[in-house]
């Protein structure tokens, strides 16, 4: 039957519905009412309840009707009798259908089959259908389809849906473990006069009052320092933040982002506040820190393995981080790899190298990546890695080492293959700030102009306290800890294409 009928009938249905009385779509009593969950939990034989969710199966025999009834907690069996609920209700049964929302009230019992059941005595039409629902596992395999709508894969599969309760359980435990240790959380600002605190493309917006442009914040970072140098020593925000870039496997233009500062630190001490607390999340969601991330089996027991960015790129491409320009490109190419043949600047040729390293760090792709120092991956386990000592040029907001100013205080965190988190030991001296901001500005090699942000530099001539950051992608921390293979399948609506382009 084609899509119009179905509807053409369901509509009518609707129309007898209402013609018999049933009042649709307005609001219903729901006094004591209890979720399915609840109800199976805590079963008692005999027990009058009332109950409400979605019918996904229905199943006639003569004068019974049985209905499976589900809500986010569970699903249970309706029965339903002529004798029980009245022929005038019982006739009702002919314009209800799979997928219309009702609520019912019953004993609790037990089938011979051991079926836990609601005897139904009375029940209500809350919301009628009007559309079918896809064949599970079978209309629901378009992928675009199921991120274009959500709400049918939620309706169609519930492992989506498990993982979804995971990312809230994710997100809840990381504020348990952070308010454990003091730090506060904060909001900062989504919109932006100047967008900064990380490298990326911004959404730009205009306020019509004030008459001027803002900017989709691209990371909370210069916020979240500033208040730092406010006396709030240790803050931390989970923050939706906009990056006007591409779309991959593990990029949405909108993503979430954990950003923690504490003064009278630095990035050593962010290393082991990444691993406590994705040790401490690992244990609390998953209950192990050996789990599954597709085919390969991530172990999370300390210690973690360290890696030199700066030594990486020594012993794979011969590069050192005073080499200009040119001759890294050279020696890139060299090696066989021809991205980035023309005129690049220094930080971008040195982020070209970063990018192409990013593979290195990935076992999952790559069954001869390291995935740890001085190790290579057995296709079987993987460690965490931090990797350390990256090019200055690639950290404007770091500070350098003391022995090295062509290297900085920074490590990027990555799990089977996934960037996870970064971290700097912050830079606070306002001078090389500035001076720092001028260079990126002069080497953008972009026509997208960007202003110094003066606000920030201010701040920081009124004195930040030396401090360490740390960055973790919440969407990628879910990924892991629930074995997705895209950001797509851990973000509830990302971002698509339009339907007419």
């Amino acid at each position: 039957m084609e899509l119009s009928e179905i509807i053409a009938q369901r509509k009518a249905k609707f129309e007898r519905l209402s013609a018999k009385g049933a009042n649709l779509y307005y609001n219903q009593p729901f006094t004591g009412r209890i979720n399915i969950g609840e109800a199976r939990q805590n079963f008692q034989e005999g027990r009058s309840i009332n109950i409400a969710g979605r019918i996904i199966a229905r199943r006639s025999h003569g004068k019974a009707v049985f209905l499976d009834l589900k809500d986010s907690t569970g699903k249970i069996q309706l029965y339903l009798r002529l004798d029980f609920v009245g022929e005038e209700k019982f006739n009702t049964l002919e314009d209800i259908d799979i997928a219309d929302i009702i609520s019912a009230k019953g004993e609790l019992f037990k089938t011979h089959a051991g079926e836990l059941t609601v005897k139904a005595e009375d029940f209500v039409v809350l919301a009628k259908a009007l559309r079918p629902l896809p064949e599970k596992w079978h209309g629901l395999k378009d992928v675009e389809l199921r991120y274009r709508q959500r709400y049918l894969d939620l309706i169609a599969n519930e492992e989506v849906g498990k993982v979804f309760l995971m990312r809230s359980r994710i997100i809840r435990t990381i504020r348990n473990f952070l308010d454990d240790k003091g730090f506060l959380e904060v909001e900062t600002p989504m919109m932006h006069p100047i967008p900064g605190g990380a490298a990326g493309r911004p959404f730009k917006t205009h306020h019509n009052e004030y008459d001027s442009d803002l900017y989709l914040r691209i990371a909370p970072e210069l916020y979240l320092k500033q208040l730092l140098v406010g006396g709030l020593d240790k803050v931390y925000e989970i923050n939706r933040s906009f990056r006007n870039e591409g779309v991959s496997t593990k990029h949405n233009p909108e993503f979430t982002m954990l950003e923690v500062y504490r003064a009278y630190a630095n990035y050593e001490d962010m290393m082991q506040l990444a691993e406590e607390l994705i040790i401490y999340v690992a244990k609390e969601v998953l209950g192990d820190l050996s789990f599954l991330y597709q085919g390969k089996t991530v172990e999370l027991s300390p210690p973690w393995q360290r890696r030199s960015f700066a030594e990486l790129v020594k012993e794979k491409f011969g590069i050192e981080p005073d080499d200009e320009a040119p001759v890294m490109l050279k020696k890139l190419q060299s090696k066989g790899f021809t991205q980035g043949a023309g005129s690049l600047t220094r930080s971008q040729v040195a982020k070209l190298i970063e990018d192409i390293l990013e593979q290195d760090m990935n076992p999952v792709r790559n069954t001869k990546a390291i995935t740890g120092e001085g190790k290579i991956s057995n296709g079987v386990n993987v460690t965490p890695v931090f990797v350390t000592d990256y090019f200055t040029n690639l950290c404007p907001l770091a500070k350098t080492k003391k022995d090295n100013s062509l290297i900085s205080e920074r490590f990027e965190l990555y799990v089977a293959g996934l960037e996870i988190g970064n971290a700097y030991s912050e830079l606070n001296d306002p001078i090389e700030q500035k001076r720092r901001f001028e260079v990126e500005i002069k080497e953008m090699g972009t026509d997208e102009k960007k202003a110094i942000d003066e606000d920030f530099v201010l701040a920081l001539e009124h004195g930040m306290p030396p401090a360490g950051g740390l960055g973790i992608g919440i969407d990628r921390l879910v990924m892991l800890f629930t074995g997705q293979p895209s950001i797509r399948d851990v973000i509830l609506f990302p971002l698509l294409r339009s339907e007419q382009k």
